[in-house]
């Protein structure tokens, strides 16, 4: 009968919650989907680019099928826009992931930052808050974010981009 109550909460809370994206404690692939969903949402709505990136990183990283990493990532977008902060994600991640894995989620944060070719100063300091809730020093964050501009193609001219250029 508690069961059938908490069901009956669960669905007036959240009627449309998808129980196999659920986030809770256990949730570490949907946390750090919804930081990546994040950091692509910050300079307003995704552009297709930073959308195709997304999608390569969740399949890629977290062998997913395209159906399932469609699903992780509308699932990871709502969660995003009920959150209030970084911590919800971080917290969740700090209590699954080694840090060898949270290395490799601050390097996707980063090739989303870079594949719309612009790195904006809320890409950098949105990076750099979760880095910090996940433990990564700041010495890692910032070899991730140069390995990752290195990866980048160069202007027409053969130099870097200009945000690039700054690093």
């Amino acid at each position: 009968m508690l069961d059938g109550l908490r069901q009956f909460i669960a669905d007036i809370v959240a009627p449309n919650a998808d129980p196999d994206f659920a986030f809770d404690d256990t949730g570490y692939l949907l946390a750090a989907t919804a930081l990546l969903v994040h950091v692509v949402s910050l300079d307003g709505e995704p552009s297709a680019i930073e959308k195709r990136k997304l999608h390569s990183l969740i399949e890629s990283r977290f062998k997913l099928d395209p159906g399932t990493a469609d699903h992780l990532i509308a699932s990871a977008t709502r969660a995003e826009g009920e959150a209030v902060d970084l911590y919800r994600f971080t917290s969740v991640i700090m209590r699954s992931v080694n840090e060898e894995g949270r290395l490799r989620i601050i390097e996707m944060m980063w090739e989303l930052v870079y594949a719309d070719g612009q790195v904006s100063e809320f890409e950098d300091n949105v990076v750099w808050r979760a880095a910090d809730l996940l433990g990564i020093s700041s010495r890692d964050r910032i070899d991730l974010k140069h390995r990752v501009a290195g990866r980048q193609p160069v202007s027409s001219e053969g130099a870097p981009k200009a945000e690039d250029a700054a690093l």
